[in-house]
């Protein structure tokens, strides 16, 4: 079996090193093909055949990957290492067989990591978090290139990682990392990473919360400049502290109120720095106000100063000389910030009924935020729990749901945590799981909203029971409610 603690860059001998990969999604995909271009031999390994999967099967095995499409046990092949995908829980029967086998396995952080350029690879800026992922992570993209860096945002936001370090010409990268990618990471050291918050989430995948909690806490291991935490949620910072970072890595944390040392924060309206700065012990730095962020909220506020924590950590990259990242580069970012869609997006307004899509609210403490924010809310919600309870969410928001109208697999679990701790709320439950369920729920909340109400699509769940994914799920409202008001 080869030796994989010479595998630090691309410039390595990567030819002739036998791979299985796991998965044939976005990032397997593009697993597979760098592996074939640094001379690897591959053999790819999906346990479904799907369109969208066999047309990549088709590709690869045109180029002299193997191919093993609805398989149920690992191939009987000889593996020097196999990379695994997200979609594959970490006590996946796949991931068993090849403990037993003594196999290494890799995630996509830590291929990526590996095939870096040897010289002048781009630093990594690494968000994750239960909820605020993609919004910090394109916030940050938006700073950095408002600084004229040259930078991308990649990794768990829909962008492979792995094949835009393959074409690494960047400055920087802002790498999205979703808890299931962490499970695999092995020597990935970024120069700056958050943990944004942390709820439930992802029960399913790794079997309980302390599981999860465990992968998302990895993002800090071996980061070597700055380890940035939410100052409101003490599990970040417990993560920090357990973290085994570089010697010399500050840990660096963001609240909405006034910061303290080595804090970002709010003071008068403005978002201001306390960490990057030289004399932090007696000055704060302005960088941006908080009406320049968008959209407003308390949860987008705390996304802007991760961001901005991240930026001016990398900006500081070069000790004695002035932050590359200026204040003026935050400001601009943030106001030049284009929101990924389904997240808290305005549809429509009529007769004073306004109709919100946060369909990427896909576990409770997302819905918690979006409620948080309206306080009249007709509440669309519903789907796939992962392993969710909803007393929580209810109990802090029984006063501002005017009724609820439930779809999907999971909606009775929203029903009962309704039943228990908001008995007065109505409860209306759409039996159907066509995604015609959608029209309907729509026609319902329009029927029943007055002037000040919100008609919010905030699930709470998944979307994988009725709709492809949460973007079909938004758009899906999106069109009924623009019929339903005759546009």
């Amino acid at each position: 079996m080869r030796n994989l603690d010479e595998l630090t860059s691309r410039d390595a001998d990567w030819s002739s090193l036998r791979v299985g990969v796991l998965g044939l999604g976005i990032a397997g995909f593009a697993a597979a093909d760098a592996l074939m271009q640094l001379g690897s031999q591959v053999s790819i390994v999906d346990s479904s055949s799907n369109e969208a999967v066999s047309e990549r099967a088709n590709i690869l095995g045109s180029l002299g990957a193997s191919v093993f499409l609805n398989a149920s046990e690992l191939p009987e092949e000889s593996f020097d290492l196999v990379v695994t995908s997200p979609g594959l829980p970490p006590q996946h029967h796949f991931h068993k067989q090849v403990d037993l086998r003594g196999i290494p396995i890799w995630g996509e952080l830590e291929l990526a990591w590996r095939i870096r350029p040897k010289i002048g690879g781009a630093e990594w800026l690494c968000v994750t978090g239960t909820n605020g992922k993609t919004t910090t992570t394109l916030m940050l993209e938006s700073i950095l290139r408002s600084t004229g860096l040259r930078t991308e945002a990649a990794g768990n936001i829909g962008h492979s990682l792995v094949g835009v370090v393959m074409h690494d010409e960047l400055d920087v990268i802002a790498v999205e990392v979703g808890a299931p990618q962490l499970p695999f990471v092995h020597t990935m050291s970024p120069w700056a990473s958050v943990c944004l918050n942390l709820a439930s989430d992802h029960i399913d995948h790794f079997g309980n919360f302390n599981q999860y909690a465990q992968a998302k806490g990895r993002i800090y291991e071996r980061t070597q400049f700055a380890a940035v935490y939410n100052g409101h949620e003490d599990a970040t910072l417990s993560m920090v502290e357990a973290a085994d970072v570089v010697e010399g890595c500050r840990a660096v944390g963001f609240t909405r109120g006034i910061p303290g040392l080595s804090e970002l924060g709010v003071v008068d309206g403005a978002l201001v720095d306390r960490a990057f700065i030289s004399n932090r012990r007696d000055y704060a730095q302005e960088l941006a106000l908080v009406s320049d962020v968008h959209p407003s909220g308390e949860h987008n506020t705390e996304n802007a100063l991760a961001a901005a924590a991240l930026a001016r950590a990398f900006g500081a990259m070069n000790a004695g000389e002035e932050n590359r990242v200026s204040p003026k580069a935050v400001r601009d970012g943030l106001r030049d910030f284009n929101p990924a869609p389904h997240r808290n997006a305005l549809v429509s307004s009529a007769q004073g009924v306004t109709y919100i899509d946060d369909s990427k609210a896909t576990n409770a403490h997302a819905a918690h935020k979006s409620l948080s924010s309206y306080p009249s809310v007709i509440w669309i919600a519903g789907g796939l729990a992962k392993g969710q309870d909803f007393d929580d969410l209810v109990l802090a928001h029984a006063d501002r749901i005017k009724l609820a109208i439930l779809l999907g697999t999971d909606a009775p679990a929203i029903a009962d945590a309704l039943t228990r701790h908001a008995p007065n709320v109505p409860v209306i439950t759409l039996v159907t799981r066509e995604t015609s369920a959608m029209t309907q729920a729509v026609q319902i909340a329009h029927e029943r909203a007055v002037s000040g109400d919100t008609v919010l699509l905030a699930p709470g769940c998944a979307s994988w029971d009725m709709f492809a994914n949460y973007s079909e799920r938004g758009d899906m409202f999106a069109s009924a409610v623009l019929n339903e008001l005759g546009r």
